[in-house]
């Protein structure tokens, strides 16, 4: 049996795939083109690994090769917030590489409590999905499971100010140049930088 693609690398950073658990089912969403990402195996898990069987995995990769670690496969890593914790914790310990969480900013909906300040001492970098600019747009693109997503998504990108040293904000370009643009504007409000994804990469 082959086994599960639970670390991938993608240029130079290596990529952890945690859960394909997730409450959104966006348009533009990679799961829907295929079984993996970048080139990798698929990402589609039989189960979901352990901390430690993630752990364990670094071991195979040598680490100086990479510049970041970054939470992001077929799903969304928050829905697996203590391994989060823990794993962004191991990594910044035992290899002293900058750790990347890129989610879709629902963390706080999904756990039921305040997530941004757990990941103080676990990730450096917090990359959240913002998609649009304002609620209609937002759920057309991401059809999220609950109606108040996108401000919930909103309130857990400012919390993370506070408690981690980068934010960023994402859009991917299968929105309008407009859109796009608004959502530069609602980015630059709130004191968040935004990247413009292309739907291609």
């Amino acid at each position: 049996m082959k086994s599960m693609t639970i670390l991938y690398p993608v240029k130079d950073n290596l990529y952890i795939n945690l859960t394909n658990k997730c409450p959104c089912n966006c348009t533009f969403c990679i799961r829907k083109n295929g079984d993996g990402a970048y080139g990798s195996d698929s990402l589609w898990l039989e189960r979901e690994p352990t901390v430690e069987e993630v752990e364990a995995e670094f071991e195979r990769f040598d680490m100086n090769r990479f510049k970041e670690v970054v939470f992001c496969g077929y799903g969304e890593p928050m829905e697996r917030a203590d391994a989060v914790i823990k794993i962004g914790r191991f990594v910044k310990e035992k290899y002293g590489k900058a750790v990347r969480l890129n989610t879709n900013g629902l963390g706080d909906k999904i756990n039921g409590v305040p997530t941004a300040e757990l990941l103080a001492e676990s990730v450096d970098i917090v990359s959240v999905s913002l998609n649009s600019y304002c609620r209609e747009k937002y759920n057309e693109v991401t059809n999220p499971k609950w109606d108040d997503a996108f401000d919930a998504m909103i309130s857990f990108a400012a919390d993370c100010k506070k408690y981690v040293p980068t934010v960023v904000f994402t859009v991917v370009d299968v929105i309008t140049p407009e859109d796009i643009s608004r959502s530069k504007a609602l980015a630059m409000s709130l004191g968040i930088p935004l990247r413009v994804r292309s739907y291609d990469s």
